[in-house]
């Protein structure tokens, strides 16, 4: 069995709440786990780990991007299909549910999935049973489904793209996953991590980052994530021979975008004050990456939805 949770890197407390987190979701009974995160940021691999922590890893985790295929073939790959059932149907064929019986489905890209097929994916969640396409007889099956999005889901709700029913149905359990730029020094245990690992597969004795690729490292705002930092070291150590990682071998995009790393705020005040406007900033935050909606704002601090309001109406943020 792979050991998942070595690969989720990185000792900030943003990393450390997520392993809490999977393994609470993943030893829990709950069916259905929704994933938030950039595009980037190892929402396939925290699948992973919520299967393989939970009762259902001796059995099939499957994978399935909604975005790659039309919802013709998305249905027929999620559910199978009998002989005849369409055009260039010779053979009834399982589908990735079946497969997945007694284990768990991960539907990447969730928000990609076509209306109809949503209404179907909601009646199976509700009722554990579908029906092969071209079936009259129902298959009941137990699987979990782990769906991700690196889109904020109630935003596709309120523009019609995405069932409402099926968006409180995914709800039950979210998952937010931080970007790399929120988890300050993670991107240098990182970066060490994938040096390790590049240095086995290509026979290399790379030392490491200069100082002054390490600053760099820190300013970068990553908008590609864990995924941009794997990429870009691979690709130096296929591209440069020296033994040390050097600013010369990073790309402009990474030299021009590096900017000052940000200064702390300088005291507005005293303590009280400058708590008050950290406070502020953080459920601007909240709020803002929710689609303004409070509730959401609210899981995503850890709090209820009344203490939400009676911080905010404390701060002053309250319209009158």
């Amino acid at each position: 069995m792979a050991d998942y949770g070595n690969q989720l890197v990185g000792t900030s407390s943003a990393i450390e709440g997520l392993r809490r987190l999977i393994e609470k979701v993943g030893r829990s009974p709950t069916r259905t786990v929704l994933i938030y995160g950039e595009t980037g940021t190892g929402k396939g691999l925290v699948a992973r780990m919520i299967h393989q922590v939970s009762s259902r890893a001796a059995r099939d985790f499957v994978d399935i991007n909604c975005a790659a295929l039309p919802a013709n073939l998305l249905e027929s790959e999620l559910f199978g299909h009998e002989k005849g059932a369409f055009t260039g149907a010779v053979d009834r064929k399982l589908g990735l549910v079946e497969a997945a019986n007694h284990g768990s489905v991960f539907l990447d890209e969730i928000r990609e999935m076509d209306l109809t097929l949503q209404a179907k994916l909601l009646s199976l969640l509700d009722t554990q049973q579908f029906r092969r396409v071209g079936a009259v007889k129902p298959v009941k099956v137990d699987v979990r489904f782990i769906a991700a999005t690196n889109k904020v889901l109630l935003s596709e709700v309120a523009s019609g793209r995405f069932r409402e029913d099926l968006y409180y149905r995914l709800q039950v359990v979210a998952l937010n996953l931080p970007a790399l730029r929120d988890r300050g020094d993670d991107v240098l245990t990182l970066a060490r991590h994938f040096i390790a690992r590049f240095n086995r597969a290509y026979g290399r004795s790379l030392r490491g980052l200069a100082p002054e690729v390490e600053d760099i490292f820190l300013r970068y705002p990553w908008p590609g994530n864990v995924r941009e930092l794997e990429n870009l070291l691979e690709r130096i150590f296929i591209l440069e021979d020296e033994d040390e990682i050097l600013p010369r071998h990073l790309p402009d995009r990474i030299l021009r975008n590096a900017g000052k790393r940000p200064e702390a705020p300088a005291p507005a005040g005293d303590y009280h004050t400058a708590t008050e406007a950290f406070q502020r900033a953080l459920i601007g935050q909240a709020l803002a990456q929710a689609g303004a909606n409070p509730q959401e704002a609210a899981k995503a601090l850890g709090l209820s939805r009344h203490a939400l309001r009676h911080q905010m109406a404390k701060l002053g943020l309250l319209k009158s």
